[in-house]
C-alpha cells in the first residue's frame, strides 16, 4: 500500500512533500532487509522529544488495538477448558453415571489432544493469518463446548473432551507467539502477564459464573451443570465469530497501521534485534534449530514446572475448597479470591521483569509462594490454614506461566523457530495436565495430600532447579559472547547468514 498525495501521517503531523518518499513501503516488502537495515524512517529530522512522543502514541495505539480482545479470548478459553471442575460441584458425574476414573480420564483426554496438536499450530498461524485461523479455532471449540451439555454418557463426554483440546490447542501459544512480533522484548512481558491474567480472571469469573447458572437446574429439562456448558459455549461462538472483525495480522499486513505507523513498529523491532514482524518462508532447518536447542528442552521443564500446578489448581480448586467442609455454592464463591489475587500478583511480576530484565529471578522467587501455600495444604489441619495455602499456592504458580512463556520469546529468535519452540515448550506443558488430572483421586479427600505432594514437587524440582540451572546457564554464555568467545560462530558468513542465525548470533544477549 503507496502512500496517496492527499495522506497525511496521524502521528508525524507530516505530509507527502516532507517524507512521502520515505514511506513508500508496501505491506510485505520488509523481508528485502537485512539484520542492520532498518525501513525508511518517517519520522526523520523530529527532536527526541517529539520521536518519544510518537512512540508513546503508537504504543498505546497497539496496546487498544491488540490486547483487549485477546484477553477476552483467553478469558473464555481458560474458562472453557476449566469449568468442569464447577459442572462437577453441579452433579455432572451422578448425571452421566460416570466413577472417578473415568471424571479423570475425561480431564486427561483434553492434554493429549492438546499437548499433539499444539506444536504445529503457530506455524498454521503464520501461513493461515491471525485474523482467519484465531476465529476458526474459536468457533469450533464454542460449538464442541455446546456438544458438552448435550452429552449423555461417559463416550460422549471423552469425545467432546478430544476434540475441545484440539480445538483450543492453537490460542495460547498462538497469541504469546502473536504478541512478540509486535513488541519489543523489555515490553512483551507485561502485556503477556495482562493476557495471562485473563486466566485467574476467568477462574473467580467462572466461579461466580458456575453459581448463578447452576441455579437454571431443570429448565428446558437440562441439569445446572449442562447449562454451564452450553451457555458458555454460545458465548465461545459469537465471540469467535466477532474475532473475524477484532483480530489483526502481523504489523506487515496490519490494516489498521498506517505505512508510517507500520515501518515505526518494524524499525522498534529491529533495534531490538528483532526480525519477527518480517515476513520468513517456513524451511525445516528451523524446526530442527529447535529440537537442537538445549534451551527449547530446559524451558519445557520449567514450564512444567508451573504448567501441571496450574491445571492441578484450576480443576480441583472448588473440590479443595468443598473437601474443607463447605456447600457447593459457597465451594464455587469461595474459589473467588485467591484467582483474583493471582491476577494482581501476574501483573506485577510483569511489570517488574521488563524493567528489571530478571526474568529467571523473578520465576525463583516467585516459586517460593508456591512451595510453601502448598506446604501449608498438606501440613495444615484448620480450614482456615488450607484456605489461605490456596492464596499462597495461586500467587506461586500463576505469575510464573506468562513470565515463563516472555522468557522463552525473549530469548528466541526467528519468526518460525520462536513459534515452533513456543509450540513444543506449551504443548510439553500441557501434556503434564494429564499428570495434575490424576492425582487428586476421590479416595485422598478430604485431605489430598497425594495431590499436594505431587503439586509441591514440581514447583520445586523443575519449576525452582529448571529456573535457577537456566538463570547462571545463560549467565555464563553471555559472559563468553561479551568477551568474544562466540565470535568465531560469524566467521566466513554474509550479514544474512549471521541474521540467519537467530538467537546463536554472537552479538544476542540472552535476557536472565
Amino acid at each position: 500500500m503507496k502512500l496517496s498525495a492527499s495522506h497525511q501521517d496521524s502521528d508525524s503531523g507530516h505530509s507527502p512533500s516532507d517524507d512521502g518518499k520515505k514511506v513508500g513501503v508496501a505491506p510485505g516488502e520488509f523481508e528485502t532487509l537485512g539484520h542492520n537495515e532498518l525501513p525508511p524512517d518517517p519520522d526523520a529530522g523530529l527532536s527526541e522529544a517529539e520521536r518519544a512522543r510518537i512512540d508513546r502514541k503508537l504504543l498505546w495505539k497497539l496496546d487498544v488495538r491488540l490486547i483487549p480482545w485477546l484477553c477476552l479470548l483467553y478469558l473464555i478459553s481458560f474458562l472453557d477448558r476449566s469449568n468442569i471442575g464447577n459442572a462437577k460441584l453441579d452433579g455432572l458425574q451422578k448425571s452421566l453415571h460416570i466413577t472417578s476414573g473415568q471424571y479423570n480420564a475425561c480431564l486427561s483426554i483434553f492434554f493429549v489432544s492438546y499437548a499433539l496438536f499444539e506444536p504445529v499450530t503457530n506455524v498454521l498461524l503464520k501461513r493461515l493469518r491471525p485474523s482467519v485461523f484465531i476465529p476458526i479455532i474459536m468457533t469450533l471449540w464454542g460449538i464442541t463446548m455446546v456438544t458438552m451439555g448435550l452429552t449423555h454418557n461417559f463416550q460422549g463426554m471423552m469425545a467432546a473432551r478430544f476434540f475441545l483440546g484440539m480445538a483450543e490447542a492453537g490460542l495460547f501459544p498462538g497469541i504469546n507467539y502473536y504478541l512478540s512480533c509486535w513488541y519489543k522484548r523489555d515490553e512483551f512481558g507485561i502485556r503477556a502477564a495482562i493476557f495471562f491474567s485473563a486466566a485467574a480472571v476467568s477462574g473467580s469469573f467462572g466461579g461466580l459464573l458456575a453459581a448463578a447458572i447452576g441455579k437454571m437446574d431443570g429448565i428446558g429439562g437440562k441439569k445446572g451443570w449442562a447449562w454451564i456448558f452450553i451457555l458458555e459455549g454460545l458465548v465461545t461462538v459469537l465471540v469467535g465469530i466477532a474475532s473475524f472483525w477484532m483480530v489483526y495480522d502481523f504489523p506487515d499486513e496490519a490494516h489498521f497501521l498506517s505505512d508510517a505507523d507500520r515501518q515505526r513498529v518494524i524499525r522498534r523491532l529491529k533495534a531490538d534485534q528483532q526480525s519477527s514482524a518480517e515476513h520468513e518462508s517456513f524451511k525445516m532447518e528451523y524446526f530442527w534449530a529447535s529440537v537442537k536447542d538445549w534451551k527449547t528442552w530446559l524451558y519445557a521443564a520449567i514450564y512444567m514446572g508451573a504448567d501441571c500446578p496450574l491445571y492441578a489448581f484450576s480443576l480441583f480448586l472448588p473440590s479443595i475448597i468443598a473437601s474443607l467442609g463447605y456447600k457447593s455454592t459457597t465451594a464455587q464463591l469461595l474459589s473467588v479470591p485467591p484467582y483474583a489475587a493471582a491476577a494482581i500478583l501476574t501483573i506485577t511480576i510483569g511489570y517488574i521483569a521488563d524493567r528489571t530484565h530478571q526474568r529467571g529471578l523473578c520465576n525463583i522467587f516467585t516459586s517460593f509462594l508456591g512451595m510453601a501455600g502448598f506446604s501449608m495444604l498438606i501440613a495444615g489441619t484448620s480450614p482456615g490454614v488450607q484456605y489461605a495455602g490456596t492464596f499462597l499456592g495461586a500467587l506461586g504458580i500463576y505469575p510464573c506461566i506468562a513470565n515463563t512463556i516472555v522468557w522463552v520469546s525473549n530469548n528466541t529468535e526467528g519468526v518460525y523457530k520462536r513459534g515452533i519452540t513456543m509450540g513444543f515448550v506449551i504443548g510439553w506443558g500441557n501434556l503434564n495436565g494429564v499428570v495434575s488430572s490424576n492425582i487428586y483421586q476421590a479416595k485422598d479427600a478430604p485431605k489430598y495430600r497425594q495431590g499436594h505432594g505431587v503439586v509441591l514437587g514440581y514447583l520445586t524440582v523443575f519449576l525452582l532447579g529448571g529456573s535457577v540451572l537456566n538463570y547462571f546457564l545463560l549467565r555464563g554464555e553471555n559472559a563468553k559472547r561479551r568477551a568474544g568467545g562466540r565470535d568465531y560462530w560469524a566467521e566466513g558468513k554474509s550479514e544474512r547468514e549471521v541474521e540467519a542465525l537467530g538467537d546463536r548470533r554472537p552479538g544476542f544477549i540472552y535476557t536472565l
